[in-house]
């Protein structure tokens, strides 16, 4: 029953599935007979081949999970068992099955379906998820509720080798098992980690270990080995290390848990009766099963790093044409849409961060690199070949990362932590208890900062400035540009302390990157555009609009570059001499970098209109970066018509001077009517 087809190009016309037509619920797929299901499997592969060619994203944890759906959903009683997937990027074969068929063209689109489980979409996403490892946790506490109220329910948890590399799965297994709940967890190994021990004999004593003769014979001989202490002992032993011999059981089976595996999770004739009796067992049990990431899509299993996730697709595409598709290359936000020449002419934050590290580390011998899981989407392939000895890798273990860097620096190296910012988050106790706490010497680059696009609010970076900021000890960088991201990761290192540099996802303005280094007075900003009426305190890559607005309203932009410590000689200077502050920012409002300029003011008794522009209260949900900063008032014109219309709340003689000010770059007559009309609708 295992699937045979083996695809080579991404179909670009939508593939004849009369099969899968047929199922547009769970409950459709129940009713199929078994022997359809490879069938099912096949036209299930293609159709999301077909679905994420037109839309882009997340495919190769997808096709290596098709007959695990399958099984899944086949077996359970969804949306009535919970069905908890791991990080999500293997999700959009069950969004098909789960009547979400028609809008995978919409995927991770403003609007459209988002690339993970989101419960606000589904019933069926019984878990929302983004970040690695909180399966296990999840599907526990669903387990433990069905227990609590009475309800004979199956709570399931479908979690990665690669997620089972972080000590929250390890600490989510140990409570499962003194519990005793009612849990089954999946651990899906698609060759990229754990198990290497697969083969005829681990799989046929898979399922002997899983067949209801051998079950109910387990369970007699407990009863009554029960009475004979001894006895009992030795039979446990004897069943651990004969499962040790052909499979890593004996980790989970010492942590309480009935282990069946490793078997082959793209065979369906042995994974559903497999599977079929688990779920009529009790108590906390874990497949392994193991998977080919991509399968069934030639170049995706020969790749399954670069075929991670793919661009859309614009025309048909060979195997040759696809290889040419900007590819994303690790288990962070994938790329947005197919950029233009200029685009790709630029270089990305990512590599500029790489280069920058290479560069450091040919010049100081104690820089260490240290990435949890995050190697090619941070721009270290190049350093880890670089300098092997001094690149670590922890995997999934955002906490182990952070102390482990804060160890290194206690011991007089001088760790580099390359972390997305939203994963920093997981390591917050560790990055304030561990690292400023004793004011350890630690460089972390926050890449992905701000809204990352189409991955949606999960893994966008809105809060790093709020939760950095208040951390004594830290220093908070932000610079607005290539050349600056440079010379600023070059000030971090060399100061004497923890200091965090963060940067967005993509590509910048284009500035020119100067291959020496320099270190930037710390604290200090730089006045960028000089005006009247008003100034912009812009933090971080905003800068392009925030000089656009001001070259139209004939504003002065100060680029602030830090959030911590904040240039307050020179933000006193300006609120000397303005009748507006506006503070610009790509991170939340509450409790971001204006709130900081507010905080100062205040300290200092300096009463003045303060309009922060940063963003919104509320999580930005999936689109197209330029899509969201609209969306959020962030992009040039909106930020110009957000000022003036502040500018017209001003007293009327000091907007009446500004509106018959003229200079070079001053207002133009455009912006005067703008301006002229919120002043009417104002009065």
């Amino acid at each position: 029953m295992s699937t045979s087809r083996l695809y080579q190009d991404i179909p670009h016309q939508q593939p004849a599935t009369p099969l899968l037509d047929a199922v547009q619920w769970p409950a459709d797929l129940r009713a199929l007979d078994e022997q359809q299901l490879p069938q099912l499997a096949d036209e299930l592969r293609e159709e999301l081949l077909y679905s994420v060619g037109r839309s882009g994203g997340h495919f190769g944890a997808g096709l290596g999970v098709i007959e695990l759906t399958i099984a899944l959903h086949y077996l359970l009683d969804t949306p009535r068992d919970a069905l908890v997937w791991d990080v999500g990027h293997q999700t959009y074969p069950h969004k098909i099955l789960t009547g979400r068929r028609q809008q995978m063209h919409t995927m991770r689109q403003a609007n459209g379906l988002a690339g993970f489980p989101k419960r606000g979409e589904s019933e069926y996403d019984a878990f929302g998820t983004g970040h690695s490892s909180t399966s296990i946790s999840a599907a526990l506490g669903i387990a433990l509720a069905n227990r609590a109220q009475h309800e004979e329910r199956q709570a399931v948890a479908v979690i990665g080798d690669g997620a089972m590399t972080a000590g929250m799965a390890f600490e989510a297994l140990n409570h499962a098992a003194d519990t005793g709940a009612n849990l089954l967890v999946v651990l899906n190994d698609n060759q990229m980690s754990i198990s290497k021990n697969i083969g005829g004999l681990a799989t046929y004593f898979a399922k002997i270990w899983a067949s209801k003769p051998y079950m109910q014979l387990r369970e007699q001989g407990k009863k009554v080995l029960a009475k004979i202490p001894p006895a009992s002992e030795l039979a446990k032993r004897t069943e651990e290390h004969m499962k040790g011999m052909v499979a890593p059981a004996t980790l989970f089976e010492e942590l309480g848990f009935n282990y069946i595996g490793p078997m082959d999770g793209h065979d369906l004739a042995s994974l559903i009766p497999t599977l079929r009796n688990m779920l009529t067992m009790k108590g906390p049990r874990l497949l392994h099963i193991s998977t080919i990431k991509g399968k069934g899509f030639a170049p995706a299993e020969a790749d399954p790093v670069g075929y991670h996730a793919i661009n859309k697709i614009e025309k048909p595409a060979s195997v040759k044409a696809i290889a040419d598709e900007k590819l994303a290359v690790s288990s962070a936000p994938t790329a947005q849409t197919q950029p233009s020449t200029t685009q790709l002419s630029k270089p990305k934050y990512q590599q500029i961060f790489g280069d920058w590290l290479c560069d450091m580390a040919e010049q100081d011998g104690k820089l260490i690199g240290i990435t949890p899981a995050m190697c090619e989407g941070s721009g270290m392939v190049e350093f880890a070949n670089q300098f092997a000895e001094r690149y670590h890798d922890v995997a999934i273990a955002e906490q182990h990362a952070v102390t482990l860097a804060a160890g290194l620096a206690a011991a007089g190296m001088k760790p580099v932590v390359a972390i997305y910012s939203t994963f920093l988050q997981r390591g917050y106790d560790q990055l304030i208890h561990d690292v400023a706490l004793q004011d350890l010497d630690v460089t972390f680059a926050l890449d992905r900062a701000g809204l990352v696009g189409e991955d949606g609010p999960s893994h966008a970076g809105s809060f790093d400035f709020s939760f950095l900021r208040c951390i004594p000890n830290l220093l908070v960088i932000a610079p607005s540009d290539e050349n600056e991201t440079r010379q600023l990761l070059y000030t971090a290192y060399q100061h004497c302390g923890p200091t965090a540099v963060r940067y967005p996802r993509g590509t910048g303005p284009g500035a020119t990157i100067k291959p020496d280094m320099q270190a930037l007075p710390i604290g200090k900003g730089v006045v960028r555009r000089d005006g009247h009426t008003a100034a912009i305190l812009n933090f971080g890559t905003l800068l392009p609009a925030a000089l656009t607005a001001a070259q139209a309203l004939g504003l002065t932009v100060v680029d602030m570059r830090f959030v911590k410590p904040l240039d307050t000689q020179l933000i006193e200077k300006l609120a000397a001499s303005h009748e507006l502050l506006i503070t610009l920012e790509e991170n939340s409002v509450m409790g971001g970098a204006g709130s900081a300029v507010c905080e100062h003011l205040n300290s200092v008794g300096i009463s003045l209109p303060i309009l922060q522009l940063g963003l919104p209260d509320r999580f930005i949900d999936q689109g197209t970066r330029s899509q969201l900063l609209t969306e959020c008032g962030l992009d040039a014109a909106s930020i110009e018509q957000r000022i003036a219309a502040r500018l017209a709340q001003l007293p009327q003689a000091q907007t009446n001077e500004q509106l018959s000010t003229t200079e070079v770059g001053g207002s133009a007559p455009a912006t005067q009517q703008v301006m002229q009309q919120v002043i009417s609708e104002t009065l």
